[in-house]
This record gives C-alpha cells, structure tokens and sequence, in this order.
C-alpha cells in the first residue's frame, strides 16, 4: 500500500529448528500478558487471537506504555539469547502507485532476503526454511516461482524448499514476526524521511541500537539525491 509509509520491506527472524516450539510458546505467554485486557474484550481464544505490529507499535503506545517498551527488548533478548537473530531488508519507495508495480517490489526484496538469508546459513554450515504471512492467491504461486527461480536456477545453497505461506492467526511465529515488522516499518520511516516522520524519534531513542545488535545481515535502502542518485544502506 503506496499510501501507508515510505518503505517497503520483509522482515521476521531466524531461529534454530531446535528452539521453535519452545519459542513459540514463550512468544504466546508474553502476548497474553501484555494483551490480557484485549484477548478477554475480543472473546477470541488466545491461540488464535493477533495483534498486528502496524497497531501495536504506535507512537501513544511506545510512550504511553513502558510495559510494551520493555516486551519489546525481552523478545529481541530471546531471539539472541536462542541462538537466532532478527532479520529485515527494505528499500525507498522512489515511484508513484500508477508507475510502480506492487508484485515487482515484493519479488525484489524477496530476492535480495532469500541471498542474505543464504550467505548468513552458508557461513554457519546450516540450512533454512522460510514461512511466510499467507498472500493472495493469485500472487502465491509468483512467490514460489521467484523463490524456486533463486533455489535453483542461482544455486542457493542453504534454502530447503521454496517458502512455505501460512495464516498469521494460526501460528504465534508469524504473530511474532509481524510485530517486529510493525516496530521495523516505524524504524524505517524515520531512518529514510526525518523531517516528515518527527513523531517517530522515539524509534531512536528506544529500539535503533538494539536492533543493530541483534540484526546483522539486515538494513533499508534509502535513496539520496545530489550528483545522481546513490542508494544508501542504512544497517
């Protein structure tokens, strides 16, 4: 969505096979009580009650909340302290909505997630696997075709099939995932338009430095203008 924010990206985490389950239930008790009063006001079972990150991760609730603030820094501790790391790649959005193709964007950044994903497993002597928040029917089989394309066709090593989709509601990995890419989108904004996104200094002052820790192989593309035009990588 052009109209939403600046950035467009992909981002989640990375865990070893053996800490999913144990993370996942970790995640799903820290959702429940941080979200205790709306989980109840919803009436929907916790297990399939979400949270989007773009809702959570607003600025009255990063200032108001210091319970959300210090949620937040629990999950990035988790995710290192489990031997994973959180991961993210965006770019600037430099088109307007009638010249930009939408589908072209996420295939772009895909790609380049897929390539970092498989030099940060190539170097660790490991494999992934990568589950994605489900898309609409007629974009899934394009995520496949480009993730296959790359699999095999760019002899990426360490991808074990192409991505798999699933529904977001029904697996507290993705849950979690998007609320980082709420948090990260906020990041994002602020890094690549200052001026116009002031309301989000708070991604500064709270989150930037953590995430530079414990996101390694991840940053946003900003574009510059002056002599040409030269794409800055913001890490």
């Amino acid at each position: 969505m052009h109209n939403t924010s600046p950035v467009f990206g992909l981002g989640g985490f990375m865990l070893p096979s053996n800490k999913v389950r144990e993370f996942a239930t970790w995640f799903y008790q820290l959702k429940c009580r941080l979200l205790q009063f709306e989980i109840n006001r919803d009436g929907i079972p916790a297990y399939r009650w979400e949270k989007k990150g773009a809702a959570l991760f607003t600025t009255t609730n990063v200032l108001r909340y210091a319970e959300l603030r210090h949620a937040t820094f629990r999950l990035m501790n988790r995710i290192e302290k489990d031997g994973g790391i959180v991961f993210y790649v965006g770019i600037q959005k430099t088109h307007s909505p009638e010249t930009n193709s939408p589908k072209d964007l996420y295939c772009t950044v895909l790609h380049e997630s897929i390539k970092r994903l498989d030099q940060y497993c190539l170097s660790r002597n490991a494999h992934f696997q990568m589950l994605l928040d489900e898309q609409e029917d007629s974009f899934r089989s394009q995520i496949v075709s480009e993730a296959s394309k790359q699999m095999f066709g760019e002899a990426r090593k360490t991808m074990i099939e192409p991505p798999i989709q699933a529904e977001s509601h029904l697996f507290q990995t993705l849950q979690c995932a998007d609320w980082l890419c709420g948090l990260i989108g906020r990041v994002g904004c602020y890094q690549v338009l200052p001026q116009e996104y002031d309301d989000l200094q708070w991604t500064e002052k709270y989150f930037i430095n953590r995430l530079r820790r414990v996101a390694p192989t991840s940053g946003i593309r900003r574009q510059r203008t002056g002599r040409g035009v030269a794409q800055v990588l913001i890490d």
